[in-house]
């Protein structure tokens, strides 16, 4: 029986799936136009502001690179780049080895698991303000959690938050604390997703506990390890709510990060294109750490 085109034939030939159909940028558009509202117009203004002397009512002149050559001369812009490494340095490891921990403690299927899983993620539902009023407590000389517990011992807790030596320490364990959550639930996200078999092929060899975990569940976690690395070096590279309810940047301006830093220059001093020139050194910063994060873990897992 011969088959009729339900269509003309000349409309079928002309149509191809490979073919560009411009209406589909009809369901793109609204996130365009969000990204493009929301980070590629920002970034191009924040870039454009960084080379204009400009305050909160006008955009100002053109100065080319004063601001930059006034910001690397500020000797506190220099100490809060430092500050914002070593408060990287202190919490993203710590996130990272202990949400992986966590993440492989409580990897059962049993009821006091999913409460603990529940405790250890509920504090990153809170707001930084609350996480700050919590922790303030803990470190109040004298009265607080902390100095309760040393007295038990005979002992004086250290005023934490205004010693320069322990000042940042206080703050990276507060947000440690505080977003511990977000790499536990994504390593036991990971981890769900191993194959059983594996481990079962792994009990008949009589492969030990330790062998299991270095041979099978690391190797196969590796990206969301990367993953939860780089996650991180972004967000704490962002320190500003902790060190401005905390501590207020001090003492001695140890715990002034850049974003605190930022903020001061542009809403209590008026300067938006010293603060833009601010921003944009430290999105250069965290675009370069978390690339060269990238770039050598991956150089590792290649050769290994």
């Amino acid at each position: 029986m011969r088959r009729h085109c339900p269509m003309p034939c000349s409309a079928v030939s002309s149509f191809s799936i490979h073919q560009p159909r411009w209406r589909n940028a009809v369901f793109v558009a609204p996130y365009l136009l969000f990204f493009s509202t929301l980070l590629v117009f920002p970034l191009i203004w924040g870039i454009w502001l960084s080379f204009h002397k400009a305050d909160m009512f006008s955009s100002g002149r053109f100065v080319g690179i004063d601001n930059y050559v006034r910001l690397f001369r500020d000797a506190v812009f220099i100490q809060s780049i430092w500050n914002t490494f070593y408060f990287v340095l202190l919490t993203v490891p710590a996130l990272a080895l202990l949400g992986l921990f966590l993440a492989l403690a409580l990897n059962r299927n049993t009821r006091s698991a999913a409460v603990f899983r529940t405790l250890f993620f509920a504090s990153s539902v809170l707001s930084v303000t609350i996480v700050t009023l919590i922790w303030r407590i803990v470190f109040i000389p004298q009265f607080g959690l902390l100095a309760t517990i040393f007295g038990w011992f005979g002992a004086q807790a250290p005023a934490a938050l205004s010693d320069p030596d322990l000042a940042m320490i206080a703050i990276a364990i507060a947000t440690v604390w505080w977003c511990l959550g977000l790499p536990m639930m994504l390593f036991l996200s990971a981890l769900q997703q191993i194959p059983g078999d594996i481990y079962e092929a792994a009990a008949l060899d009589n492969a030990s506990r330790w062998r299991t975990l270095t041979a099978i569940t690391l190797p196969s976690i590796k990206r969301t390890f990367i993953l939860v690395v780089i996650i991180q070096i972004v967000l704490q590279f962002q320190l500003f709510g902790q060190a401005l309810l905390m501590t207020r940047g001090g003492p001695n301006n140890v715990t002034r990060p850049i974003v605190l830093y930022i903020y001061e220059v542009t809403f209590r001093r008026w300067d938006l294109g010293l603060g833009a020139a601010a921003s944009e050194v430290l999105f250069i910063l965290i675009l370069l750490a978390a690339m060269g994060q990238y770039l050598v873990t991956r150089r590792k897992g290649e050769v290994a």
